[in-house]
């Protein structure tokens, strides 16, 4: 429900938050498409009906930007959108948990491997960290997750696996503890808001069952999946952003500003002066 950014997420979604000039959920929604995805089902709730307004055409707007000659604006507005048909929504209609919102798009995904991602956690990368993912799990199958090193002390904060054999970029996992204490947590390996995953996992989540925080936890579901087939933990290449928190979301506006030409010398006079 984004409380952490109240008063600015009252009337909007924290997903449409912009970093620069995108929203979160663009960001997402183009990550999947440099992976090959081409369906994307929107799992939202009450008062979010600005994402999909974002999703469609503004044909109004769209003439007034052609008329005025602002060709480069436009292409920004539609070059990477959806095309017909390739979006889908469903509502999750009480928050209960990631694993929840997961299982309310079981009908639209069907009997076929997908991918989750979580829009508040933004990866900057030279090459998307679901095509990373994508590109190994072609050749390993299974479910995969995309994980990081964490203070050990942060454990707490996120799903933490229990890692068995290493690759270069790949870690089989052998465990999965949604939110340990850093005193029994089995590694600081956590996992972050990327995940391929195989079908199975609906029949996990339709028993509802509560786990941490009293809410339905994807990582419960996925931890009974470990041994029916392949799970391996991704070390992805690249940098994360929580924004879900003011100081990430910040730290990502600097960081998306700074990498392009039109604003990063302007980005760095802001701070010159800020710095006195």
């Amino acid at each position: 429900m984004g409380t952490r950014f109240l008063p600015a997420t009252k009337a909007m979604p924290k997903e449409m938050l912009p970093v620069v000039d995108k929203p979160l959920i663009q960001y997402a929604v183009e990550e999947a498409q440099e992976a090959g995805i081409e369906e994307f089902i929107f799992v939202t709730g009450r008062g979010k009906s600005a994402i999909e307004d974002h999703f469609d055409r503004s044909v109004e707007l769209e003439a007034l930007l052609e008329e005025r000659d602002k060709d480069h604006v436009l292409e920004a507005l539609i070059g990477t959108m959806p095309a017909a048909g390739q979006v889908s929504y469903t509502r999750q209609q009480s928050p209960q948990g990631l694993g929840h919102a997961v299982w309310c798009a079981r009908h639209l995904v069907g009997d076929e491997p997908f991918a989750v991602l979580l829009a508040d956690d933004l990866i900057k990368s030279d090459v998307s960290c679901l095509k990373q993912m994508a590109d190994a799990h072609a050749e390993v199958g299974g479910n995969m997750v995309a994980i990081m090193n964490v203070p050990h002390e942060h454990t707490s904060r996120y799903g933490v696996i229990d890692p068995g054999d290493n690759g270069d970029r790949m870690i089989q996992v052998n465990g999965l503890v949604e939110k340990p204490a850093p005193d029994v947590a089995p590694s600081n390996q956590a996992v972050v808001g990327r995940y391929i995953l195989m079908p199975d996992v609906f029949g996990h989540l339709s028993g509802h069952e509560k786990g941490a925080g009293g809410e339905i936890q994807l990582t419960d579901a996925l931890a009974k999946m470990i041994g029916s087939a392949p799970f391996n933990g991704y070390r992805f290449d690249g940098t994360r952003f929580d924004c879900g928190d003011k100081v990430g979301f910040l730290g990502a506006n600097l960081a998306f500003a700074l990498d392009r030409d039109d604003l990063r010398d302007g980005v760095l006079e802001q701070m010159a002066v800020l710095r006195g």
